[in-house]
């Protein structure tokens, strides 16, 4: 089968028809673009089937990157332009043979062109293209402007003004690749953490951090003035912690982010939010709520006035639950305000309002505002202080509907901690229309997933509920959710709709374990079983879920 095309054996083994390789060929001609990549853009194949076509067929061995311990003086014998080319990487290197993970290991010329380039004998295997492109982005396309930087920087304090404002200076390079890396794998933060000899760069992904970069100690500093500079912040205050804003194009797009940063016993520690406005959720279909949760949580928005409320610690998916509502309640019939800290993605048809401490805007002074406005629907973007809860509560009673959040640990306390605030017991029973308390799990990564016998302690949470552990699954790790076994995250939910009998214990000022009571024989269902009914479905783990709502 020596030099045979990656089309044709597709088309002899009957993968493609003739016609999808003469339409993979004619794109090919018009934009040089990889005829693998081109066939599972179309979607001709999966990228799995053509890993498994080349493996097993011609007997090329495959290889795990996120597996090996790739040595740097290795990968770096192929010079940057070649493996971008060519969507391939150095792995290995034995006397005067080089082993050489590509996409397309029937690339002939892409062979030739390594050899003429290291003078090694390359012996080809196969890696999947989105793992090549991760790591040829990781040990590339920072590399180069490090090498660059650190060549700079010299040994005494000296003022780098120039090289941070320079649009082609290593920093600013440099910064806008620790960026495109992190939207590139759907990072929702990037932290950099000084540390006492080197500055760590960490991205949160799906909620969980991961080290991505260690840098020299001596970019601290020009790092964090370059990012200062484009957020608007000042660059000379080092004591104390600063907020700012800036966006970046990427792939046509462009990305918000919000930067904060704060002193450390080892210098500015930065963290950058991404809002992708490609990751938002912006359909209440799309948000992983079961049907009943689902019907539910449509009937408290449709309410013609009152307050919901959706609760939970940061980070646990409250705003896009928020922005999914108010989507679904846009119309030219209404007319809806928003008032929030920040603005994180703009809604066509909504009336969006910044808290500017700075000014006095604050929520309260700004809501007492939008209710001036004649307002149908009303959202704060969080209830931080009695004065707040007061007047978003008095809005709900005179004919608005108000949406809001709260950081509670469940739904029933919810109602606690309302009352803690110094809201009146009538008050919340006549204002509130339904909570909706939730947390945010990892996605068993569909790539790797696979069915597994639940361990003795596992069948037991999941048997003593009534639930089936048949189709159970987990990932084994793979490229594509970078050897963790998940990949994104799905949320689940706990609901309460309130009702008379909830309201006579609201009035009563009962304890939360009442409510909880009275909603648990009314056939609430708690997050714990709807996480467990998503964990039986195979969706994520029960690990995932008991790490999430269980507290010690």
């Amino acid at each position: 089968m020596a030099h045979k095309k990656l089309g044709d054996l597709l088309f002899e083994m009957g993968l493609i028809t003739q016609d999808q390789l003469q339409e993979a060929l004619a794109i090919q001609r018009e934009t040089k673009q990889r005829l693998g990549e081109i066939i599972i853009d179309k979607g001709f194949l999966t990228e799995d089937q053509l890993v498994e076509v080349l493996e097993f067929q011609l007997g090329i061995p495959h290889v795990n990157l996120y597996r090996l311990h790739l040595d740097p003086s290795v990968v770096h014998l192929i010079s940057e332009p070649l493996a971008r080319r060519y969507t391939l990487m150095a792995i290995a290197m034995n006397r005067n043979k080089l082993t050489v993970a590509m996409a397309d290991p029937l690339d002939y010329y892409a062979i030739e062109d390594v050899q003429m380039s290291t003078g090694f004998q390359v012996e080809p295997v196969i890696a999947s293209r989105t793992e090549l492109r991760t790591y040829i982005e990781r040990f590339y396309g920072i590399k180069e402007s490090v090498d660059e930087l650190q060549n700079l920087i010299p040994k005494e304090e000296v003022d780098l003004t120039a090289e941070v404002t320079d649009e082609n200076s290593p920093v600013v390079r440099l910064v806008n690749q620790i960026i495109h890396q992190g939207v590139q794998q759907g990072a929702s933060d990037i932290h950099i953490d000084p540390e006492a000899d080197a500055v760590r760069i960490r991205y949160r992904i799906d909620g969980m951090l991961h080290t991505q970069q260690t840098l020299p100690k001596a970019m601290q500093s020009i790092l964090i003035a370059r990012i200062k500079i484009v957020a608007n912040m000042n660059i000379a205050e080092r004591r104390l912690p600063q907020d700012g804003r800036m966006k970046v194009d990427f792939e046509l797009r462009q990305i918000d982010i919000r930067v904060s940063t704060m002193p450390t016993v080892h210098g500015e520690k930065c963290v950058m939010r991404l809002l992708d406005v490609k990751n938002a959720v912006m359909n209440i279909q799309k948000l992983g709520m079961s049907e009943s949760n689902l019907n539910l949580f449509r009937k408290m928005i449709q309410a013609p006035n009152g307050i919901v409320l959706i609760t939970g610690p940061t980070g646990s998916g409250k705003s896009s639950t928020l922005y999914a509502a108010l989507n679904t309640l846009i119309s030219d019939e209404v007319n809806i305000i928003t008032i929030e800290d920040p603005v994180e993605y703009q809604l066509q048809g909504v009336n969006q309002v910044q808290v500017n401490y700075t000014t006095g805007l604050t929520f309260a002074r700004g809501l007492r505002s939008i209710l001036r406005q004649d307002p149908d629907i009303i959202m704060v973007g969080e209830i931080r202080d009695n004065e707040t809860a007061e007047i978003a509560v008095r809005a709900a009673l005179t004919g608005h509907l108000v949406l809001s959040t709260l950081h509670t640990n469940d739904a029933a306390s919810t109602i606690s901690r309302l009352l803690d605030m110094g809201i009146e017991p009538f008050l919340v029973a006549s204002s509130v229309v339904g909570v909706v308390a939730q947390r945010l799990v990892r996605r068993v990564c569909e790539h790797c997933a696979e069915p597994y016998q639940a361990p003795e302690a596992e069948q037991r949470w999941l048997s003593a509920r009534g639930y089936p552990t048949t189709h159970l699954q987990k990932g084994r790790g793979c490229g594509h959710c970078n050897n963790t076994g998940y990949k994104g995250r799905l949320a689940i939910h706990e609901m309460i709709v309130m009702d008379e009998p909830l309201r006579s214990l609201i009035l009563d000022k009962r304890p939360d374990s009442d409510y909880r009571n009275y909603l648990q024989s009314k056939g609430f269902k708690s997050m714990l079983e709807d996480g467990l009914t998503k964990a039986a479905m195979g969706l994520t783990t029960v690990t995932e879920v008991l790490r999430v709502t269980i507290r010690d």
